[in-house]
Order: structure tokens, then sequence, then C-alpha cells
């Protein structure tokens, strides 16, 4: 048996979203902004939309991965965070520090949710 994959927005180098089954996988999700917490309300808003387009909500996030160019970020991050995400629904998450694709990025998201 075999289960379609869906891409969405395909590009060359990878697509903003693959669906397989009723799992939602995100490609890493950045924003632009001055700071930490205008990229962070970007991002997450980019995510709401990758979402919605895929067929799920913020609610049916399984996990997301949170890379921070400087961990000294971490408090404002989280700020933005428990604002963004459903408090009745958290996913599992990990935080960590790393040298993102430029250094204009202060902070990624990658995110796999249910349908």
């Amino acid at each position: 048996m075999t289960t379609e994959i869906t891409r969405l927005e395909p590009g060359r180098r990878m697509s903003a979203a693959v669906i397989h089954g009723d799992t939602v996988y995100l490609a890493g999700q950045v924003g632009e902004g001055p700071g930490v917490t205008e990229q962070a309300q970007a991002a997450l808003a980019e995510v709401d939309r990758l979402l919605a387009a895929a067929g799920t909500t913020k609610s049916r996030i399984l996990t997301t991965t949170v890379w921070l160019a400087d961990m000294a970020d971490f408090a404002a991050m989280n700020a933005v965070w428990e604002a963004w995400i459903d408090p009745a629904n958290p996913p599992a998450r990990a935080t960590g520090e790393a040298k993102l694709a430029t250094p204009d990025f202060k902070v990624e998201f990658i995110v796999t949710a249910a349908r």
C-alpha cells in the first residue's frame, strides 16, 4: 500500500511543506525583522499559513524544533511562542543554538503536525 505524498510550494531546493498520510512536515520557518521577537512573530505567522494550506492548525502540532542563533534570546522567543501556541495543546519541543542560514536570522522553527 502506498500513501500519497503532497508537496506544497515546491521549489528547486525544497518544498515549504510535505504531507504524507496525515502528517504534515514544514520546512524551517524564519521571519524578517530587527530582533528575535519580530522574527519569531513573522515565522509563526508563516507556520499558521502553511498549516492552514495543509488542512490543519497549530492545535495539531506534534513537535517543534526551535533553533536560536543566540541562546540569550531564549526568553524573548518563549514570550512570542507562549502567546502564539494553543495552550490546551502544546507540542513536544526542543530548542538549541545554531548558526542559521544567514547572520540576519535569529530564530527558526521546524514543525511537524497531524492533519
